[in-house]
C-alpha cells in the first residue's frame, strides 16, 4: 500500500499522545464513605468504561489513514535486466495462406509462434510491421505484450497491396529501430516469398540497417517442393487454390542477414519455425531500465465508513451502557 500524502500520517502520533493526556488527566471525584460495593462492582465491568475510549482512538486512527490518500497496488518499479529492441516484421502477402503447414495456413502458424515469442519476453522493446506490396508499421516499439499479441492475432492477408517488398519492410522496421534505447537492435523478418514490389533494394536496405547497429534474422516460411496457394476468388467468392512449386530467395535471405551480422533460418514446420524463434531468443541480450508503472485504487472510503462506524458506537455505548456521572 502507498500513500498519496504520507505526511499526514504524522499525525497518528496524536493518538497515542490523547490516550496518554486522558488517563493522566484528573476528572471529579465522588466521596464513598464505603468503598466495598463499589470495588466488587468495578473488577468486572471496569473494562468497559474503555470501550468508547477505544472506539474514539479507533476513529482517530481510520480518518487520518484515509486523509493520507491510501492506494493499492499504485506506484512505479525500475527494473534493469538482460533485454533487447526488436521488431517482428510479417509477410502478409496472399501467399501466406498456403497450407503446407496443416492444418493451419502459413500466416496462421507464423501468428501463433509470434505470440508464443512475445508472451515468453520479460523486458525486451518489441514493435509490429506487417508487410506485402509496401510495409506499414502496425505496433511502435513498446513493452505492452498485450496490446502486441492483440495486434498480431489481428492480422490478415488483404490489409495491403498485394506483393512482396522485402526491401521496404527492412527499411521501415529499422527507421523504427533507429531511436530505440539500448544497444541490441533486432529485426526478424518471416516471409514466404521473393521481393517483387517496392523502390528499395532488400540489400541496400541491409547495407543501411546494418550501419546503424541493427542485425537482421530472416526466416523463409515454407516447406520444400508443392504447396496449395490461393491464386483468386471464385464467382461465389470462394478462394481458389492451386498446388504450385515453393518459391522462397533464399539466396536473398541469407545477404540480407549475413550483412548485418544476423543469420537466415527456414521454416519448414510449426515447430521448426517455434524452435527459431528459441535461437533468437538465446541470441541477443543487453542491459535495459525498463520503469513499469502500476494502477491504483483509491482505499480510503473503507476507512472512513470504518471511522464513522467506531464514532457511532462510541455514541451509543456512552449514551447507555457506560454512562459518566458528573
Amino acid at each position: 500500500m502507498m500513500f498519496a500524502r504520507p505526511a499526514i500520517l504524522l499525525l497518528l502520533l496524536s493518538v497515542p499522545l490523547w490516550l496518554w493526556w486522558r488517563r493522566r488527566r484528573k476528572g471529579p471525584v465522588a466521596r464513598y464513605s464505603d468503598l466495598e460495593p463499589v470495588s466488587r462492582a468495578g473488577l468486572h465491568r471496569r473494562w468497559i468504561a474503555e470501550i468508547p475510549v477505544g472506539l474514539r482512538a479507533t476513529a482517530l486512527t481510520c480518518w487520518i489513514t484515509a486523509a493520507a490518500g491510501p492506494q493499492l497496488g499504485a506506484g512505479e518499479t525500475e527494473v534493469t535486466s538482460e533485454g533487447i529492441a526488436i521488431v517482428l516484421a510479417v509477410d502478409i502477402s496472399s501467399s501466406m495462406l498456403a497450407e503446407d503447414f496443416a492444418p493451419s495456413n502459413r500466416l496462421d502458424v507464423a501468428k501463433q509462434q509470434s505470440i508464443s515469442f512475445i508472451e515468453g519476453r520479460d523486458f525486451d522493446r518489441i514493435g509490429l510491421v506487417l508487410f506485402a506490396a509496401e510495409a506499414l508499421t502496425r505496433i511502435p516499439i513498446t513493452v505492452d505484450y498485450a496490446v502486441l499479441t492483440r495486434a498480431v492475432s489481428e492480422l490478415r492477408v488483404g490489409e495491403l497491396e498485394d506483393g512482396t517488398a522485402i526491401g521496404t519492410a527492412i527499411a521501415t522496421a529499422a527507421n523504427r529501430l533507429r531511436r530505440a534505447p539500448g544497444v541490441s537492435k533486432v529485426i526478424v523478418l518471416l516471409t514466404d516469398g521473393e521481393n517483387n514490389r517496392g523502390t528499395i533494394d532488400p540489400r541496400t536496405a541491409a547495407e543501411a540497417a546494418g550501419k546503424l547497429g541493427i542485425k537482421v534474422y530472416t526466416i523463409g516460411v515454407g516447406t520444400d517442393g508443392e504447396a496449395r496457394i490461393p491464386i483468386g476468388q471464385g464467382s461465389a467468392g470462394q478462394i481458389r487454390y492451386q498446388t504450385l512449386p515453393v518459391q522462397i530467395d533464399e539466396q536473398l535471405l541469407r545477404e540480407v542477414a549475413s550483412t548485418t551480422g544476423g543469420r537466415y533460418f527456414r521454416a519448414l514446420d510449426a515447430e521448426a519455425l517455434s524452435r527459431i524463434f528459441q535461437q533468437i531468443d538465446q541470441l541477443e541480450t543487453t542491459p535495459v531500465t525498463i520503469t513499469r508503472y502500476t494502477e491504483s485504487d483509491e482505499w480510503y472510503r473503507p476507512l472512513l465508513w470504518a471511522g464513522l462506524l467506531a464514532l457511532v458506537l462510541e455514541l451509543s455505548l456512552s449514551a447507555t451502557v457506560v454512562v459518566r456521572v458528573p
